[in-house]
């Protein structure tokens, strides 16, 4: 179900809100009344960059929770517990431009062999999860078209993002999974909150 500019606004002003109260008082924001819509479950991620450069990224990959649920707690871990940074300081926050990437199901990819399974990614839609060797690693669909990959590039990015060797989607015991996201961003931190749009017109 896709969610209107107001409703993808207020994910975004309340991951904001959140982390602000948080690192301010470290106590968690109560839950806020929201449209009915936010309260479905769905998988949502959260991901913060400061001038250009990612300061974190953490989310929900399946709808297990209330989307509004899900968007508060992944807003505090991308600020607090991504392993691959610092926690964000207060001060800090009001360098960091806030982007919220709510996810629809995911879906297995099928196909009779794995070297199909560039046909079947479309770069800007889809967002992909490898899993297999008891490792998983997930991929929104704007790190594609961020870093400009073609579909077999995507595919290994994903591959080393579960810790795997990056020609791994060819082996048989590896599932790929894909997804569409709908992504609000603000402009500038704490700044007017736009959808991006990943598809060319």
């Amino acid at each position: 179900m896709m969610l209107s500019l107001e409703e993808g606004t207020l994910l975004v002003k309340t991951a904001r809100k959140t982390i602000e109260t948080y690192l301010r008082d470290g106590r968690i924001l109560p839950r806020p009344r929201v449209p009915s819509k936010l309260l479905e479950p769905r998988g949502v991620f959260v991901t913060l960059t400061k001038q250009g450069e990612l300061r974190g990224c953490i989310g929900h990959p399946l709808p297990t929770m209330p989307l509004i649920d899900a968007l508060i707690d992944s807003a505090i871990s991308a600020a607090t517990r991504d392993p691959r940074f610092p926690p964000v300081t207060p001060e800090e926050l009001a360098e960091i431009e806030i982007e919220v990437s709510v996810l629809s199901k995911p879906e297995t990819v099928k196909v009779s062999h794995p070297k199909e399974y560039p046909r079947h990614i479309e770069i800007g839609r889809d967002g992909l999860i490898v899993e297999g060797m008891g490792c998983a690693g997930l991929l929104l669909p704007q790190v594609a078209v961020e870093y400009g990959w073609d579909a077999e590039e995507f595919l290994s990015n994903a591959c080393m993002k579960a810790g795997l060797m990056p020609d791994c989607w060819l082996e048989k015991g590896v599932r790929i999974s894909k997804f569409s996201a709908q992504v609000f961003s603000e402009r500038k931190p704490g700044g007017e909150i736009v959808e991006r749009k990943l598809l060319p017109p």
